[in-house]
């Protein structure tokens, strides 16, 4: 054997199931197809700027007690996000959907609203809540998830990582290293066969001959978009095919899709316009326009702006060219402060990440559709004690599509492992 454990992707699930592991003595491999750690978490820096734009993951939900653990390790604090965001409230109207005798989609949901004035803005809202933060398609998505996230409280507060998330997650690939892990960054696993006790992984590496490595057990920590589409040429393969249950579970969660732009600019010259209406402006929003919501890094001062349009806004965008969209983002800035030619006179660069296209996430994170109450723990449960899943899709405590939720689900699955593989040892 190889390894007691192989860990397939590295991203803040992958990381942290990794070192559990290699912290308790076992022999761990970790296998990322990208050139890097993180995943879906991206943080790149720039001249000038005293905050990394964060091309992926950015916000900390709720108490996120793994997250503030790793914060404290790596000598890091938190920034609590301020100002009030349009949203606020617009989700306490799923409260309602708890009660519901079968679940329903958002769209169906909200449509019992449009006879009374006052719900119907409320609602358009709540839809506009569900795209964005969601990243969802109210058409697909669960309301009752929906409301069974919004109590679970993972919501009710946020912030940023002072610094962003990359110095975090750079000491968590150090920690690994340290406890004696073999990371591998720029390893495609294509095939991962798999019996009671015995996994092989087929891999191809940048430059490299295709290799086999061979453990006791594997955790699987790659995208719902991966594995629902395992089987297909190029995806990774599973021999023996994932069984009808695993499956089923996988085809009740969704991907959702984002497009976010980092816009820097010269100066932060909205904090002067309109008698300085938008000097501690954090959240602006506008309906109608390509990208409804900006934010700016407040409490920080910064000359950095993030757009983003999330759900069926951000499929619509699918195709756009990176300057395509960091113009549609620029000039939409400029609109919304009633500032066209300021903005575009001030404006520095742009910088984006197509998720959607990147091969090995194929979207931003995880949402459940109608009638998938139990996915996530359909797709939590591992297989023969020998495969075992984590992710932010995996997530069973309403922390689906937060990095809070990876590493949790990280964690989780390696105690899962750690136990099955002392179990094959001692017997």
């Amino acid at each position: 054997m190889d390894a007691d454990a192989i860990v397939i992707g590295g991203g803040a699930a992958g990381l942290a199931a990794t070192r559990r592991l290699a912290e308790r003595s076992f022999r761990v491999v970790l296998l990322e197809a990208r050139d890097r750690f993180g995943g879906r978490a991206w943080s790149r820096p720039a001249p000038r700027a005293t905050t990394p734009a964060e091309l992926g993951a950015e916000f900390i939900h709720g108490r996120a007690p793994e997250t503030a653990a790793l914060l404290r390790e790596a000598g890091m604090s938190t920034i609590p996000t301020t100002g009030d965001s349009p949203f606020r409230s617009a989700p306490n109207i799923f409260e309602v959907a708890q009660s519901l005798r079968e679940d329903e989609s958002v769209d169906r949901f909200l449509a019992r609203f449009e006879g009374d004035e006052e719900m119907r803005k409320i609602a358009a809202l709540a839809r506009a809540f569900v795209e964005g933060f969601e990243a969802a398609d109210p058409a697909i998505a669960s309301v009752r998830a929906i409301a069974d996230e919004w109590q679970s409280g993972v919501d009710s507060s946020s912030a940023r990582p002072r610094g962003g998330y990359g110095p975090m997650l750079d000491r968590l690939v150090d920690a690994c290293v340290a406890a004696g892990a073999q990371l591998r960054p720029s390893s495609v696993a294509r095939k991962i066969a798999w019996r009671r006790g015995n996994v092989a992984v087929d891999l191809v590496g940048e430059g490299a001959e295709p290799q086999t490595l061979r453990a006791r057990a594997a955790i699987v920590t790659l995208p719902i978009s991966i594995l629902r589409h395992a089987g297909d040429d190029p995806d990774v393969v599973f021999d023996p095919a994932l069984p009808p249950a695993k499956r089923a579970a996988l085809s009740g969660i969704e991907m959702g899709h984002v497009v976010k732009i980092a816009l820097w600019f010269r100066t932060a010259f909205w904090e002067h316009v309109d008698d300085g209406r938008y000097r501690d402006a954090s959240f602006l929003y506008r309906e109608g326009q390509t990208f409804p919501a900006y934010w700016t890094q407040f409490p920080v001062r910064s000359t950095l702006v993030i757009a983003w349009a999330g759900g069926p806004k951000a499929v619509a965008l699918h195709g756009l060219s990176e300057k395509e969209l960091v113009e549609r983002a620029r000039s939409g800035f400029g609109a919304l402060l009633e500032q066209p030619e300021l903005a575009r006179r001030e404006f520095e660069r742009g910088l984006t990440h197509d998720w959607s296209r990147d091969p090995f996430s194929r979207g931003a994170y995880s949402y459940l559709a109608v009638g998938a109450a139990g996915a996530r723990a359909g797709l939590a449960k591992p297989l023969s004690k020998t495969l075992f899943f984590a992710g932010e899709a995996s997530s069973t405590d309403g922390q689906g599509g937060t990095v809070n939720g990876a590493l949790h689900t990280g964690e989780r699955a390696a105690a899962e492992a750690a136990a099955a593989l002392r179990t094959k040892a001692n017997g």
